[in-house]
């Protein structure tokens, strides 16, 4: 609560003013209790003395009296309290609705706010923190738990304020009228909050768990639809169905847990309650009848007491939810308090363009958790105007290496250099603005072509990312789209084939134009034909740049200026293509796998009966 707090300091005006008409709602409550004496023993008796109406008196000395609050002209006891009603319940709502609407302005101000800012944070979070959270739980985090955040910063704490401005005022009103009294109806008090607090702390704990197992259930549906490809291939919809099923049991088992906690609360406050009422009654009967108090001192009493245990019930079911928004709202902090392991030094300076090379000393990296290096002791450099290819086994490292350019990655230890300086002395915005990247699994957002084509440039004019289009050669078949460069491409591109993506991504790094480009795997999966356009448009791309390219096709990388073969993490070899092949080593063993394919893994004599 502290935190959000911190976050409405903005809004500090409006939730003065809100709390200011709150306080006026739990007056126009105790108004209420109070005009209760004056119907019993003025209004519904006509023999009754014309004597101002006691309101309440001060605890300094002195009286306020309604006759003193009302126009001289209306003095009749009952013209008197019937107006006083009217004047309550109406200045009651108004307070009401305008306290409760700044009130939830400021709750949902604050949660937009903390939701922008943790949506933020975790955008500026480096690969491995990704990798350690799944989507489905980061999502959960941002939409589920910030909505139980949500509900307690704005109808909840709205209805805190009235019901605790409202106890206040009551409470007043019962003591004004005989605190010996008051303190006695209030005894039974602490038996209903200590174990109301109690339950408000396994609240807390049944509420982070419900969260849990719904961002676990998250998880699935995510997961299951984005690869629903995969489901269907497999006839796996039972399996997943299962999954899905176990998920959502679990959630109910967390809620029904809440469920019972929660509803132990209310129970509770009605039975003392009771016993507080029928304490009071046989307390009534004797004083009345001893001509100690009046019908409507009493009534007026009892009440506002009965007035008073509602805002109670009612603080302590705000309070349990307030836990339950206070379990919800961990796993938020717990993100924004998560540091960046990759931030911009300070002093960092903006990298202005690039001119001569990226070079590699002794480079040693390992993935989080991981025991051995996937890099381990690289020395490479890549000079500007070269196309340099990585090549190796799978799991080499050459993802890694190309990984670590745009700094997705920070190394262990050793250096990686830009032009002589040292990439974490660089800031990275301007690292990764001289950096185009075309990756093996081509990502389209579910938007028209023309805004995919310049993500990277918003502010590109339409002829440039046609021409950019006309460059990856994929303008023709934009072009036959039902609505060209307005053509909505579906999730993830869904509506393209893959070379048709791929030349998209192609076109987006055409037009941001940077001086260095990665490619990762670019055409593994494409058919022959989509290959060679996207390998022409490859060309178009590539044409003046520097080029780190990963390639399991060695056809791709024939005319490439240095091929390095990577192994275990470590460069076995650097050349050209022929100096390779010729050198009986890595490269020419890949090279022999590629083009006269592996030796048949049985040999078999010839059958007669074939």
């Amino acid at each position: 609560m502290r935190r959000l707090l911190k976050l409405a300091q903005r809004y500090w005006p409006r939730l003065l003013a809100a709390m200011f008409l709150m306080a006026g709602v739990g007056a126009m409550q105790g108004f209420m209790a109070r005009l209760i004496e004056p119907v019993f023993d003025r209004v519904l008796r006509p023999e009754s003395i014309e004597r101002p109406v006691l309101l309440f008196e001060w605890p300094w000395g002195g009286s306020v009296h309604l006759n003193d609050l009302l126009p001289s002209g209306i003095q009749n006891v009952w013209t008197m309290v019937a107006a006083s009603i009217l004047t309550v319940f109406l200045l009651k709502g108004l307070f009401d609705y305008f306290g409760n609407y700044l009130i939830n302005y400021v709750g949902l101000s604050v949660v937009t706010d903390l939701r922008q800012r943790v949506f933020d944070h975790v955008l500026r979070q480096d690969a491995s923190f990704f990798a350690a959270n799944s989507t489905g739980r980061l999502m959960s985090s941002i939409m589920s738990d910030i909505d139980k955040i949500q509900v307690a910063t704005s109808h909840l704490l709205a209805d805190w304020l009235r019901q605790t401005f409202t106890a206040i005022f009551l409470l007043a009103v019962l003591m004004q009228k005989d605190w010996r009294l008051a303190v006695a109806s209030l005894t039974l008090l602490p038996f209903v909050l200590i174990p109301t607090a109690r339950i408000g702390k396994r609240l807390r704990r049944t509420t982070r768990n419900a969260q849990d197992n719904a961002a676990d259930l998250n998880e699935v549906l995510q997961e299951t639809l984005s690869g629903q490809q995969v489901v269907k291939a497999f006839g796996a919809e039972r399996l997943e169905s299962e999954r899905f099923h176990r998920a959502a049991e679990q959630l109910k088992r967390a809620n029904l847990k809440y469920v019972l906690q929660q509803a132990l609360a209310s129970p509770m406050i009605e039975f003392f309650a009771a016993v507080t009422i029928v304490v009071l009654l046989t307390y009534a009967r004797t004083q009345i009848k001893a001509n100690q108090m009046t019908a409507g001192e009493f009534s007026s009493f009892m009440v506002a007491l009965l007035m008073l245990y509602e805002p109670v019930k009612r603080l302590t079911g705000i309070h349990q939810i307030f836990q339950q928004a206070s379990g919800a709202s961990q796993k938020v902090f717990e993100y924004l308090d998560t540091q960046r392991n990759l931030a911009d030094r300070p002093g960092a300076r903006a990298l202005d363009g690039f001119r001569r090379a990226i070079t590699f000393r002794g480079a040693r990296f390992r993935y989080p958790g991981a025991e051995t290096y996937a890099l381990n002791g690289v020395d490479l450099t890549v000079n500007a105007g070269e196309v340099c290819a990585l090549v190796g086994p799978s799991g080499a490292g050459k993802t890694t290496l190309a990984s670590l350019v745009p700094r997705f990655y920070d190394l262990e230890s050793g250096e990686l250099a830009v032009d002589g300086v040292d990439v974490r002395d660089l800031q990275i915005a301007s690292l990764r603005a001289q950096i185009g990247l075309v990756a093996q699994e081509t990502f389209l957002f579910n938007d028209t072509i023309l805004n995919n084509i310049r993500y990277g440039r918003p502010d590109a004019t339409p002829e440039e990312v046609q021409t950019a289009a006309r460059n990856a050669l994929a303008e023709e078949f934009i072009l036959a789209m039902p609505d060209g460069y307005e053509t909505v491409v579906g999730e993830r591109g869904a509506k393209l084939s893959g070379g048709q993506r791929q030349r998209l991504s192609i076109a987006r790094a055409l037009l941001k134009d940077a001086p260095i480009l990665v490619l990762d795997e670019a055409t593994s999966h494409l058919d022959t034909e989509s290959e060679m356009l996207v390998q022409r448009a490859l060309a178009n791309l590539i044409n003046g740049r520097t080029v780190i390219v990963i390639a399991h096709r060695l056809s791709t990388i024939r005319r490439a200026d240095k091929i390095v073969v990577l192994d275990r993490g470590r460069v076995s070899e650097i050349g050209t293509h022929d100096e390779l092949v010729a050198g009986g080593g890595i490269y020419q063993r890949l090279h022999e796998l590629q083009y006269l394919g592996p030796e048949p893994a049985v040999h078999e004599a010839p059958d007669a009966k074939t």
